[in-house]
């Protein structure tokens, strides 16, 4: 059965202060189970949206926990900027994508905005699919007046008291939760700084003003060029080329052009592809014919899938994946370092470091992640290399060539996974050095795995180097080794000398 993933779009208060901006990362990364796929900060908005996927229980925790963030990190009193908002974290959406109802969402959206209030003491609107009240399915009728409006009247007209929560504001505002369908937010820039004829188009596309059905937008002001901003809430019903071109003619009429356009977040696949057909006509298009749909049975395998496979008697994957995976473990253990180590007060002097530490860690870890497969598809090319038939001498020539790249570019995948190692191996040392000291051994294991990832990707290097005839490509290859090798017995070194240094152990 397959895993039930939903979707989660918060939009935060916050697009100017990079350290609020990464402290409302971390307390999503920070759930197990999460993944943060996006994040777009806008400055002149002053808004940072970032999307993340997740079973339910573990998106709703981190949602939570974003909220709980924003709450001590944002103060309304003092926030400026184009977009509407009334709250820190403003609006948290749910979105089904796997094997979940718009219901259940719903249900999500109604005992998180029950927590919400019970334990931060924020006011909670529903909207959307959630909304208890039709008014409030729209959300420009909830942010109507934004924070500074609602603040005035939340007492005092009971049409805007919370759905749960004290009817007040405090510094955090308040939050809007929902549950809908995949939106797009997309941006259309003028090459005007005339910020009326964004209005005025913005008026003429979207719905409530007699426009494009399922299309909310608004005129505003950034970096210097006028702007239609808008939420494109189905675009099935509404497609993206139908907005854009309607919009362009509204350009005409002002004697101003469109400049380019954005999209802020993430898109469904579906859109681009709606969008591409229509402009170029594609009367007889299949999805079949998408080079990347061919691909589908390429996925990276699962852990268990993996171990499997390496078990197999099958030569892919090797030693070389293998070398991969540990080091990916390597970078797991380094960011689960760094993260038990944020936010504490005994260690608040590294605390900007540590939360570089876990981007970077995490971004390894990604790209470890792929060179399992890599490695794989590299060897699986040279078997094919040599399974080219010899015939004519021309034809041996060509086939000996083509031997030759697929030998260089094997040689070179097991590389590039011993340099990803290294990385990993400098930021565990420096979690050993600096983290948790709770957490000592797991940077210990951090280090020998990302060492031994080193150890064995070099021997995959060496043995397709043996076959390589390019004297000049064998001695950069085997050079840039010997440097990774080098740096690596220097850290080696100094994860002892640090253990044995900060708590007297003696685990290597």
């Amino acid at each position: 059965m397959a895993r039930k993933i939903v979707e989660c779009i918060p939009n935060f208060s916050e697009g100017r202060d990079q350290k609020v901006i990464d402290a409302l990362l971390e307390s999503i990364r920070a759930v197990k189970g999460i993944r943060v796929v996006d994040h777009h900060a806008d400055g002149d908005h002053n808004r940072t949206v970032i999307t993340f996927l997740g079973e339910p229980d573990r998106v709703a925790e981190a949602a939570f926990q974003s909220i709980k963030q924003a709450a001590a990190l944002i103060d309304m009193d003092k926030h400026q900027g184009e977009h509407p908002r009334i709250g820190a974290a403003d609006v948290i959406p749910f979105v089904p994508i796997q094997d979940v109802s718009v219901k259940e969402c719903v249900a999500m959206a109604e005992q998180l905005g029950e927590r919400v209030a019970s334990e931060l003491d924020i006011p909670v609107y529903l909207y959307e699919d959630a909304a208890r009240k039709p008014e409030r399915t729209n959300l420009e009728n909830i942010r109507k007046g934004q924070y500074e409006g609602l603040r005035e009247t939340i007492q005092s007209d009971l049409a805007r008291k919370p759905d749960f929560g004290p009817a007040e504001l405090g510094k955090a505002g308040a939050v809007v939760i929902g549950a809908r369908a995949p939106l797009i937010a997309f941006n259309v820039y003028l090459n005007s700084d005339d910020v009326s004829i964004a209005r005025a188009i913005a008026h003429t596309v979207r719905f409530s003003s007699g426009g494009l059905r399922f299309v909310k937008a608004m005129g505003v002001m950034v970096d210097g060029f006028a702007q239609v901003s808008m939420n494109l809430t189905n675009f099935n019903k509404t497609a993206i080329p139908q907005v854009v071109e309607l919009i362009r003619r509204e350009a005409a009429r002002y004697g101003v052009q469109v400049h380019h356009s954005e999209l802020v977040g993430l898109i469904p696949q579906k859109a681009l592809i709606d969008a591409s057909v229509w402009y170029l006509q594609l009367d007889q298009f299949e999805t079949g014919q998408i080079l990347e749909n061919k691909l589908e049975n390429e996925d990276i395998p699962s852990e268990h899938d993996f171990l499997d496979e390496l078990a197999s008697a099958q030569p892919t994957p090797g030693g070389g994946s293998a070398a991969a995976h540990a080091a990916a473990s390597a970078a797991a253990l380094v960011a689960m370092v760094a993260r038990l180590t944020v936010g504490k007060k005994k260690y608040a002097a590294v605390d900007e470091e540590m939360r570089a530490v876990i981007i970077k860690a995490d971004d390894a870890r990604e790209a470890l992640i792929h060179a399992i497969q890599f490695d794989a598809s590299a060897f699986d090319g040279v078997m094919a290399a040599y399974q080219l038939p010899k015939t004519t001498k021309n034809e041996k020539r060509t086939r000996t060539e083509v031997i030759q790249q697929a030998m260089k570019h094997a040689a070179r995948v097991p590389l590039e996974t011993a340099e990803h190692a290294l990385k990993v191996l400098r930021m565990a040392c420096r979690v050993a050095e600096l983290g948790n000291i709770n957490a000592i051994t797991d940077a210990a294991t951090a280090a020998s795995l990302a060492a031994a990832a080193i150890t064995a990707a070099g021997a995959n290097v060496r043995i397709n180097l043996q076959s390589l005839k390019n004297d000049t490509v064998r001695k950069e290859i085997s050079e840039q080794l010997a440097g990774v090798e080098k740096e690596t017995r220097i850290f080696q070194k100094q994860i002892h000398a640090i253990l044995d240094n900060r708590a007297d152990l003696q685990l290597l």
